[in-house]
């Protein structure tokens, strides 16, 4: 398949997201296709120490590339796929989802990490995700939780600088950056929708280009994994400002799908739901069945409070 011309890749201008546009770059660059990175500051980038659930805006790591596009200043967009709002706008479309790195997150110290000690004694910990904190504020609920903001580097001289304990990260961000030299534990906490996976967006009138992109970088089993999930926070209502958590793993021809909400307004209580199901529209409407079910039980609860 050919493209008459340089694609231009859209990318926020840290180190991880140039690594990740880098990524898909170097994989049309082997196809023949040739590229040029096109970097921007996105609005989450320019505002470093609001914390995301306080900003109450979907997007704001996305939206300049967004509009990029639509001015057409580049031909597509490569972001974390977490940081795609559950809808986009009209005139763009989700072309390519890669496959899937490691969803899980980290704890990052300076220091060595002993559970026994974490467990007795009070410790500061620094992140800017609410999932994090009440994820984190279960199992240590005598912890000390700071505000973190900052691209990966940023956050990490913000550890050693500030003294903090530990801070919480994705572990695939300091992977894909080769990052090393500090004390970590991976943790066993639901990550957010679509935590690990890159998302691809094109314009929608660009057809040559989307099937283009398609035909070479979409992962089937991780776009289908990534859907259920996003479905999931689209029927919570979800964005940054809730703790909502999921993960969907395909094996052969099941998928097993874990969902979990943290109750508003104080997030001290939790549900969740699992299931196994074909992976095919059965996992598609058990999702829709299991969000509603979990979204009764929040009002019920809220109603009784």
């Amino acid at each position: 398949m050919h493209y008459p011309k340089t694609i231009r890749i859209g990318t926020r201008d840290s180190r991880l997201a140039l690594w990740q546009a880098n990524f898909v770059a170097q994989k049309l660059n082997d196809a023949g296709i040739p590229t040029i990175l096109v970097p921007v500051k996105s609005e989450g980038d320019q505002n470093t120490k609001t914390p995301l659930y306080q900003m109450g805006i979907q997007g704001i790591f996305t939206r300049t590339l967004d509009e990029a596009l639509l001015n057409n200043k580049i031909d597509l967009a490569v972001h974390s796929y977490k940081d795609v709002p559950t809808d986009l706008p009209a005139e763009l479309v989700l072309a390519a989802i890669p496959e899937r790195g490691n969803f899980r997150d980290i704890l990052v110290s300076t220091k060595p990490i002993d559970d026994e000690d974490w467990a007795a004694h009070h410790k500061t910990i620094a992140t800017g995700s609410i999932r994090r904190i009440h994820q984190w504020l279960r199992k240590y609920p005598h912890h000390r939780i700071e505000n973190l903001r900052g691209n990966i580097d940023t956050r990490l001289q913000k550890l050693e600088k500030n003294g903090y304990d530990g801070i919480l990260l994705s572990s695939i961000a300091l992977e894909r950056l080769g990052i090393s030299g500090y004390y970590t534990r991976e943790l066993d906490f639901l990550p957010a929708a679509a935590q690990g996976a890159l998302a691809i967006v094109t314009r929608a009138s660009d057809t040559t280009l989307t099937d283009m992109i398609f035909n070479y970088l979409n992962h089937k089993e991780t776009a289908f994994c990534t859907y259920l999930e996003k479905l999931f926070l689209k029927k919570l209502t979800g964005n940054c400002s809730l703790p909502i958590s999921c993960l969907a793993i395909k094996s052969e021809s099941q998928v097993t799908f874990k969902g979990e909400l943290f109750i508003p307004p104080d997030f001290k209580e939790h549900i969740g739901f699992e299931f196994t199901a074909s992976a095919n529209m059965d996992a598609i409407m058990k999702v829709q069945q299991k969000s509603e079910m979990l979204l009764n039980e929040v009002n019920k609860y809220k109603t009784l409070r």
